[in-house]
Protein backbone atom coordinates (compact mmCIF):
# COMPACT_ATOMS: atom_id res chain seq x y z
CA UNK A 1 0.00 0.00 0.00
CA UNK A 2 1.56 3.30 -0.73
CA UNK A 3 1.19 6.28 1.31
CA UNK A 4 -1.98 7.83 2.15
CA UNK A 5 -2.58 11.26 0.59
CA UNK A 6 -3.26 14.36 2.33
CA UNK A 7 -6.15 14.76 0.39
CA UNK A 8 -7.84 11.49 1.52
CA UNK A 9 -7.47 12.34 5.23
CA UNK A 10 -8.80 15.92 5.07
CA UNK A 11 -12.04 14.44 3.04
CA UNK A 12 -12.40 11.85 6.20
CA UNK A 13 -11.47 14.33 8.75
CA UNK A 14 -14.38 16.38 7.14
CA UNK A 15 -16.96 13.80 7.14
CA UNK A 16 -16.69 12.69 10.58
CA UNK A 17 -19.67 14.60 12.75
CA UNK A 18 -19.51 17.96 13.86
CA UNK A 19 -19.58 18.60 17.66
CA UNK A 20 -23.06 18.76 18.27
CA UNK A 21 -25.09 22.27 18.16
CA UNK A 22 -25.89 21.38 22.01
CA UNK A 23 -22.84 20.98 23.00
CA UNK A 24 -21.14 24.28 21.43
CA UNK A 25 -23.48 25.99 23.00
CA UNK A 26 -22.56 24.78 26.34
CA UNK A 27 -19.04 25.25 25.49
CA UNK A 28 -19.59 29.00 24.68
CA UNK A 29 -21.72 29.07 28.02
CA UNK A 30 -19.10 28.15 30.55
CA UNK A 31 -17.30 30.57 28.95
CA UNK A 32 -19.03 33.41 29.32
CA UNK A 33 -18.81 34.99 32.88
CA UNK A 34 -22.50 35.85 33.16
CA UNK A 35 -23.54 33.03 32.05
CA UNK A 36 -25.68 30.73 35.28
CA UNK A 37 -26.52 26.99 36.21
CA UNK A 38 -29.79 27.83 34.59
CA UNK A 39 -28.68 28.76 31.13
CA UNK A 40 -26.37 25.45 31.02
CA UNK A 41 -29.74 23.21 32.39
CA UNK A 42 -31.46 24.75 29.63
CA UNK A 43 -29.45 23.68 26.72
CA UNK A 44 -28.69 20.34 27.83
CA UNK A 45 -32.00 19.39 28.38
CA UNK A 46 -33.06 19.95 24.89
CA UNK A 47 -30.68 16.17 24.27
CA UNK A 48 -31.97 14.16 26.60
CA UNK A 49 -29.50 11.08 25.76
CA UNK A 50 -26.57 14.05 26.25
CA UNK A 51 -28.17 14.78 29.51
CA UNK A 52 -28.40 11.02 30.95
CA UNK A 53 -24.56 10.34 29.78
CA UNK A 54 -23.94 13.99 31.57
CA UNK A 55 -25.57 12.61 35.07
CA UNK A 56 -23.65 9.19 34.46
CA UNK A 57 -20.34 10.47 34.61
CA UNK A 58 -20.81 13.18 37.38
CA UNK A 59 -22.07 10.28 39.39
CA UNK A 60 -18.79 8.23 38.94
CA UNK A 61 -16.29 7.36 41.61
CA UNK A 62 -14.06 9.65 39.87
CA UNK A 63 -15.59 12.52 41.28
CA UNK A 64 -16.30 10.97 44.40
CA UNK A 65 -19.31 13.12 46.04
CA UNK A 66 -21.01 11.20 48.95
CA UNK A 67 -24.60 11.53 47.51
CA UNK A 68 -25.93 11.16 44.33
CA UNK A 69 -26.20 14.01 41.47
CA UNK A 70 -29.52 14.10 40.52
CA UNK A 71 -29.76 17.09 38.09
CA UNK A 72 -27.74 18.70 35.83
CA UNK A 73 -28.28 21.99 37.81
CA UNK A 74 -26.56 20.43 40.79
CA UNK A 75 -23.99 19.22 38.96
CA UNK A 76 -23.05 22.10 37.29
CA UNK A 77 -23.17 23.73 40.89
CA UNK A 78 -20.94 21.08 42.45
CA UNK A 79 -18.86 20.48 39.51
CA UNK A 80 -18.19 23.61 38.55
CA UNK A 81 -18.07 24.99 34.62
CA UNK A 82 -14.96 24.22 33.88
CA UNK A 83 -15.13 20.34 34.56
CA UNK A 84 -19.19 20.25 32.91
CA UNK A 85 -17.58 21.43 30.00
CA UNK A 86 -15.05 18.30 29.65
CA UNK A 87 -17.60 15.99 30.87
CA UNK A 88 -20.26 17.32 28.16
CA UNK A 89 -17.19 17.14 25.41
CA UNK A 90 -16.40 13.38 26.54
CA UNK A 91 -20.18 12.76 26.66
CA UNK A 92 -20.25 14.14 23.13
CA UNK A 93 -16.94 11.99 21.93
CA UNK A 94 -17.45 8.54 23.55
CA UNK A 95 -20.09 6.72 20.91
CA UNK A 96 -17.27 8.00 18.18
CA UNK A 97 -14.27 6.70 20.29
CA UNK A 98 -16.08 3.42 21.44
CA UNK A 99 -16.00 2.52 18.13
CA UNK A 100 -13.84 -0.72 16.84
CA UNK A 101 -10.91 -0.18 15.53
CA UNK A 102 -9.47 -3.20 13.82
CA UNK A 103 -6.72 -1.37 12.11
CA UNK A 104 -5.00 -0.85 15.85
CA UNK A 105 -6.56 -4.48 16.77
CA UNK A 106 -8.84 -2.64 19.64
CA UNK A 107 -12.36 -4.01 20.40
CA UNK A 108 -15.45 -2.15 20.46
CA UNK A 109 -15.28 0.50 23.60
CA UNK A 110 -11.45 -0.47 24.43
CA UNK A 111 -10.29 3.47 22.68
CA UNK A 112 -12.80 4.98 24.62
CA UNK A 113 -11.87 3.20 27.88
CA UNK A 114 -8.06 4.30 27.11
CA UNK A 115 -9.04 7.61 26.42
CA UNK A 116 -11.55 7.82 29.28
CA UNK A 117 -8.81 6.45 31.60
CA UNK A 118 -5.98 8.56 30.36
CA UNK A 119 -8.20 11.71 30.72
CA UNK A 120 -8.57 10.70 34.51
CA UNK A 121 -4.93 10.28 34.77
CA UNK A 122 -4.29 13.49 33.51
CA UNK A 123 -6.52 15.33 35.76
CA UNK A 124 -5.14 13.47 38.82
CA UNK A 125 -1.45 14.19 37.64
CA UNK A 126 -2.36 18.21 36.71
CA UNK A 127 -3.68 18.54 40.35
CA UNK A 128 -0.27 16.84 41.70
CA UNK A 129 2.01 19.16 39.82
CA UNK A 130 -0.74 22.36 40.60
CA UNK A 131 -1.35 22.58 36.45
CA UNK A 132 -4.02 25.47 36.93
CA UNK A 133 -5.71 23.70 33.87
CA UNK A 134 -6.65 20.50 35.17
CA UNK A 135 -10.00 20.54 33.06
CA UNK A 136 -7.73 21.70 29.87
CA UNK A 137 -5.20 18.17 30.94
CA UNK A 138 -8.47 15.96 31.12
CA UNK A 139 -9.93 17.27 27.69
CA UNK A 140 -6.45 16.72 26.28
CA UNK A 141 -6.08 12.94 26.91
CA UNK A 142 -9.55 12.26 25.93
CA UNK A 143 -8.96 12.94 22.93
CA UNK A 144 -5.24 12.18 22.42
CA UNK A 145 -6.21 9.11 20.09
CA UNK A 146 -8.76 10.95 18.25
CA UNK A 147 -6.95 10.80 14.72
CA UNK A 148 -7.03 6.84 15.35
CA UNK A 149 -10.68 6.96 14.36
CA UNK A 150 -9.53 8.50 10.72
CA UNK A 151 -6.25 6.33 10.37
CA UNK A 152 -8.15 3.30 11.11
CA UNK A 153 -9.46 2.30 7.57
CA UNK A 154 -5.73 2.64 6.24
CA UNK A 155 -4.36 0.76 8.98
CA UNK A 156 -6.81 -2.06 8.20
CA UNK A 157 -4.80 -2.63 5.35
CA UNK A 158 -1.38 -1.76 6.20
CA UNK A 159 -1.16 -3.24 9.65
CA UNK A 160 1.15 -6.39 9.21
CA UNK A 161 3.45 -4.00 7.18
CA UNK A 162 4.06 -0.89 9.87
CA UNK A 163 4.23 -3.69 13.16
CA UNK A 164 7.08 -5.68 11.16
CA UNK A 165 9.44 -2.28 10.86
CA UNK A 166 8.46 -1.72 14.24
CA UNK A 167 10.06 -4.95 14.73
CA UNK A 168 12.27 -5.31 12.40
CA UNK A 169 13.91 -1.84 12.68
CA UNK A 170 13.39 -1.21 16.55
CA UNK A 171 11.35 1.84 16.19
CA UNK A 172 8.49 3.61 18.34
CA UNK A 173 4.81 2.37 16.78
CA UNK A 174 4.09 6.38 15.84
CA UNK A 175 7.69 6.92 13.66
CA UNK A 176 6.43 3.24 11.72
CA UNK A 177 2.94 4.38 10.84
CA UNK A 178 4.23 7.81 9.20
CA UNK A 179 6.75 5.73 7.63
CA UNK A 180 4.17 3.81 5.69
CA UNK A 181 1.34 5.41 5.89
CA UNK A 182 2.85 9.44 5.65
CA UNK A 183 0.96 10.20 8.43
CA UNK A 184 0.37 9.65 11.95
CA UNK A 185 -2.65 9.28 14.47
CA UNK A 186 -1.20 12.22 16.44
CA UNK A 187 -1.27 14.75 13.29
CA UNK A 188 -4.57 13.58 12.36
CA UNK A 189 -5.94 13.99 15.34
CA UNK A 190 -4.86 17.08 15.67
CA UNK A 191 -6.45 18.56 12.64
CA UNK A 192 -9.48 16.92 14.02
CA UNK A 193 -9.41 19.01 17.14
CA UNK A 194 -9.20 22.13 14.83
CA UNK A 195 -12.00 21.10 12.78
CA UNK A 196 -13.72 21.84 16.24
CA UNK A 197 -12.34 24.82 16.90
CA UNK A 198 -10.31 23.69 20.13
CA UNK A 199 -8.00 25.93 21.52
CA UNK A 200 -4.36 25.88 20.48
CA UNK A 201 -2.52 24.65 23.16
CA UNK A 202 -5.34 21.26 23.04
CA UNK A 203 -4.48 21.47 19.20
CA UNK A 204 -0.69 20.74 19.74
CA UNK A 205 -0.88 18.28 22.78
CA UNK A 206 -2.83 15.83 20.80
CA UNK A 207 -0.13 16.45 17.84
CA UNK A 208 2.57 16.32 20.25
CA UNK A 209 1.56 13.67 22.61
CA UNK A 210 4.68 11.72 22.09
CA UNK A 211 7.36 14.27 21.35
CA UNK A 212 6.21 16.64 24.40
CA UNK A 213 9.52 17.79 24.49
CA UNK A 214 8.65 19.73 20.98
CA UNK A 215 5.82 22.05 22.51
CA UNK A 216 6.10 25.17 21.81
CA UNK A 217 2.50 26.49 22.80
CA UNK A 218 2.09 25.03 25.93
CA UNK A 219 4.52 21.77 26.91
CA UNK A 220 3.22 21.44 30.61
CA UNK A 221 -0.07 20.29 29.55
CA UNK A 222 1.60 18.61 26.27
CA UNK A 223 3.95 16.62 28.99
CA UNK A 224 0.70 16.31 31.37
CA UNK A 225 -1.03 13.86 28.15
CA UNK A 226 1.98 12.13 27.34
CA UNK A 227 2.76 11.05 30.49
CA UNK A 228 -0.73 10.18 31.48
CA UNK A 229 -0.82 7.92 28.00
CA UNK A 230 2.07 6.27 29.55
CA UNK A 231 1.06 5.57 32.15
CA UNK A 232 -2.48 4.37 31.03
CA UNK A 233 -0.66 1.98 28.53
CA UNK A 234 1.59 0.24 31.52
CA UNK A 235 -1.77 -0.17 33.47
CA UNK A 236 -2.40 -2.62 30.11
CA UNK A 237 -5.71 -0.33 29.19
CA UNK A 238 -7.06 -0.36 25.58
CA UNK A 239 -3.35 -0.89 24.27
CA UNK A 240 -4.07 -2.36 20.80
CA UNK A 241 -1.49 -3.26 18.78
CA UNK A 242 0.69 -0.28 19.88
CA UNK A 243 1.03 -1.75 23.20
CA UNK A 244 4.53 -0.32 25.55
CA UNK A 245 5.92 0.53 21.56
CA UNK A 246 6.48 4.04 23.12
CA UNK A 247 9.01 5.49 24.85
CA UNK A 248 8.49 7.34 28.11
CA UNK A 249 9.79 11.25 27.42
CA UNK A 250 12.51 12.32 30.14
CA UNK A 251 12.25 16.32 29.15
CA UNK A 252 7.97 15.66 30.07
CA UNK A 253 9.15 13.90 33.40
CA UNK A 254 11.73 16.67 34.17
CA UNK A 255 9.06 19.44 33.07
CA UNK A 256 6.45 18.56 35.27
CA UNK A 257 8.75 17.36 38.28
CA UNK A 258 7.49 14.01 38.15
CA UNK A 259 9.11 11.03 40.17
CA UNK A 260 8.54 7.40 40.57
CA UNK A 261 6.77 7.54 43.62
CA UNK A 262 4.01 9.91 42.01
CA UNK A 263 3.61 7.71 38.74
CA UNK A 264 3.16 4.86 41.42
CA UNK A 265 0.78 6.80 43.66
CA UNK A 266 -1.17 7.91 40.92
CA UNK A 267 -1.59 4.10 39.61
CA UNK A 268 -2.47 3.19 42.91
CA UNK A 269 -5.93 5.99 42.59
CA UNK A 270 -6.49 4.79 39.50
CA UNK A 271 -6.72 1.15 40.06
CA UNK A 272 -9.25 2.02 42.68
CA UNK A 273 -10.95 4.55 40.82
CA UNK A 274 -11.59 1.89 37.53
CA UNK A 275 -13.03 -0.57 39.78
CA UNK A 276 -16.13 1.49 39.40
CA UNK A 277 -17.24 1.04 36.01
CA UNK A 278 -19.44 3.64 35.91
CA UNK A 279 -15.91 5.49 35.70
CA UNK A 280 -16.58 4.91 31.96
Amino acid sequence: MGRVSLDSIVSIVNDLPALPQVVVRVMELTEDPDSTAQDINNILCQDQGMTAKVLRMANSAFYGFPRRIGTVTDAIVLLGFKTIRSIVLAASVSDILSREMKGYALEYGELWKHSQTAAMISRLLARKVQFPAVDLAYTAALLHDIGKVILNHFMKECYHEVVNQVKNDNIPFMVAENKVLGFNHAIVGSRVAEKWNLPPDLVEAIALHHNPEQAACNIKLTSLVHVADVICVSMGIGIGIDGMLYPVSPQALEVLGIDESIIEGTISEMVDICCDQQSF
